[in-house]
């Protein structure tokens, strides 16, 4: 007679312990890494993101971390499901990758730690965990082999024992070693911490109880993402808007169609043009990714963030264009377009539910400068993805001077700056008139101006909306476009890329967001708030608002 395993029968209380459990891992992961590491881009910045796999390989937690980072972390999960013989895996065994194309990765700064996790012997569950490394810089971006090191997902470490020639080998390739290194060191403490904790969930509920309610869990979080999507009407609903980044000429034109069927949606980019010889393309996983955060924001924000979520959900582009590349082609910037896709979705969608989305928000806009620190005589590199306005919605203004959409990443402190970068910031402040004026008005954006000291440094400024400012909705006008502000005699940057002298500064100053409804509707007591505050100028508050001075 043939044996059979019994499913345990769990009572939902159960279930909601264990899936708040399993979130409550990854969130201690995520706080493990940011307390842990070494560089400011993930110890201040926060860039960094952590996730749970089930024995099949599906998402039963996430982080609300980076939204991006999804992608990365499917990725890698894919690839070693698919190219290794799990059979052979031990406990111990830690998977290292970061290639968009080999490893799972969606652009070579992301690199991801996948750990197997066993109880009594058997593999139960995968923990996974990504960092931005702020390294590979003073690179070129014609194609994926100039953008960094690519690992597929190989093992770094075997039963526990770290593989030192695989690490030299890394190491060998990164600019600042000495970072990687410690900050390599943080991912594994946080690896480490999700396998004890997951184990432990298993020694107090036993490992199949545990690993039926990861199941279950996927199963609500299906049905009520089914439920949301059904409070949309049916229909197909499109939007097209243009694309601008200073690593392209001109301009590109993106369309997205979007098929509401009962529970399901379908986000098609039916005429995505063909992929370029600049890092603005995006690999599946990351399109993926973003996908999924415009779905979520519209559907039910607080829907968990597991596999359960992306079954009803159908994401699809051509194969070789910018949103669906193939090698080649370089992605390190590959959020620049994501973030105008997202505002893309929520338009396409402000048809139907105005009350759920948002006017355009800044798009992605990235300073980063290196050279030899003069104090230290080694190599740095300090990397920022700016925040700015963030769109205005149905009834609030916009966010002033935030990340938005898929980013997320925290604010670097002046004073981290200034101590671990030879660099004095010169200012750092809300622009006036930045946001779109609107019934409700467009978040501000930020400036921030860097000067070097006493070093030469490569700087790489700029992104998106330098062209075509985020729109506004419903009559709402758009926010101010993005600009490099340099220093008088500094030379021009060719492609975001340029020089500066000891003394020399740089400025950036990303986008704001669109406003919302008609300007002339907005409450005078908002306008007159927003004018005592210095959020818009009094020639702004007259000509555009109506106010009487």
């Amino acid at each position: 007679m043939l044996d059979t395993v019994k499913t345990p029968t769990l009572d939902p209380i159960t279930v909601e312990v264990i899936g708040s459990a399993l979130t409550t891992i990854v969130e201690e992961m995520g706080k493990a890494i940011i307390r842990a590491a070494y560089s400011t881009n993930i110890k201040e910045r926060q860039d960094c993101s952590t996730a749970l796999f089930d024995a099949q390989g599906r998402t039963i937690a996430q982080a609300e971390h980076i939204p991006v980072h999804l992608g990365s972390l499917l990725g890698i999960a894919e690839h070693v499901f698919k190219n290794h013989d799990l059979a052979s895996v031990k406990p111990g065994d830690v998977f290292v990758g970061n290639d968009a194309y080999t490893g799972g990765g969606t652009h070579l700064n992301d690199i991801v730690f996948m750990e197997p996790i066993f109880h009594g012997g058997e593999l139960v569950a995968w923990v996974t965990n990504l960092a931005h490394h702020s390294d590979f810089v003073d690179r070129g971006h014609a194609h994926i082999f100039q953008e960094g090191l690519r690992i597929p997902p190989v093992r770094l470490y075997r039963e526990g024992v770290l593989q030192d020639d695989l690490m030299a080998l890394i190491l060998l390739n990164c600019q600042v070693p000495r970072e990687r290194i410690n900050d390599f060191r943080a991912q594994m403490a946080a690896n480490r911490l999700g396998v004890q904790r997951y184990q432990a969930l298993c020694d107090k509920y036993g490992r199949d109880t545990v690993s039926a309610a990861g199941a279950q869990v996927l199963d609500y979080t299906e049905r009520r993402t089914r439920a949301g999507i059904a409070t949309i009407p049916d229909g197909t609903y499109r939007f097209r808007h243009d694309f601008d980044s200073n690593l392209i000429d001109g301009v590109l034109d993106l369309q997205v169609v979007i098929e509401v069927k009962g529970d399901e949606i379908a986000i098609d980019f039916p005429d995505a043009p063909p992929q370029v010889r600049a890092p603005i393309n995006m690999v599946y996983t990351a399109l993926l990714a973003t996908v999924y955060f415009a779905v979520k924001g519209i559907v039910d924000p607080d829907v968990p963030a597991n596999a359960g979520f992306h079954r009803p959900i159908h994401v699809s582009a051509p194969l070789g264009s910018v949103l669906n590349s193939t090698p080649p082609a370089a992605v390190y910037s590959r959020t620049d377009i994501g973030q105008r896709l997202v505002d893309m979705i929520f338009a396409a969608m402000a048809q139907i539910v105005p009350d759920r989305v948002a006017a355009a928000s800044t798009g992605g806009t990235l300073l980063t400068t290196s050279g030899i620190h003069p104090r230290t005589g080694r190599f740095y590199v300090y990397n920022e993805m700016h925040g700015g306005g963030m769109g205005a919605r149905a009834h609030k203004d916009g966010l002033d001077g935030v990340q938005v959409n898929t980013t997320n990443t925290a604010n670097l402190p002046i004073e981290a700056l200034e101590t671990e970068h030879p660099v004095m910031v010169e200012c750092y402040e809300l622009v006036q008139d930045s946001g779109g004026a609107g019934e409700f008005r467009g978040g501000m954006t930020l400036r921030r101006r860097v000067r070097m000291l006493d070093h030469v440094a490569r700087i790489s400024a700029g992104g998106t909306n330098s062209i075509v400012p985020p729109f506004g909705l419903f009559g709402g006008e758009p926010g101010s476009t993005a600009r490099v502000e340099l220093s008088p005699g500094a030379q021009p940057l060719e492609r975001r890329v340029g020089m500066l002298q000891p003394g020399q500064s740089v400025g950036m100053v990303a986008a704001g967001g669109g406003g919302f409804g008609d300007p002339r509707k907005r409450d005078r007591a908002l306008v007159e708030r927003d004018l005592r505050e210095e959020r818009i100028s009094r020639q702004a508050a007259a000509e555009i608002y109506g106010l009487e001075l």
